[in-house]
């Protein structure tokens, strides 16, 4: 089964997130697992990645190493929990 969302975002991790969350509110995404595989295709220029639920977490956990990158994880962090 595949569903898609359109979303904006300043990474993959924060884009994988945001459509997660997106996917929940809309009651589609209640069952995903931790080794769900995500399918994050960037626009401009055309990219696409494939990250796992567990990736996403493991990243948020992750150590930063700036206080941008303290925030973009702790903003990622909370778009999972919605």
């Amino acid at each position: 089964m595949r569903h898609s969302v359109e979303v904006a975002a300043e990474s993959v991790y924060e884009a994988a997130a945001v459509g997660i969350s997106m996917l929940r509110q809309d009651g589609w995404a209640d069952a995903l697992a931790l080794g769900s595989q995500l399918e994050v295709q960037v626009r401009e220029p055309a990219v696409v990645h494939t990250v796992s639920v567990k990736q996403i977490q493991r990243w948020c956990d992750g150590v930063a190493v700036s206080p941008d990158e303290v925030l973009k994880r702790r903003r990622v962090k909370e778009l999972l929990r919605k």
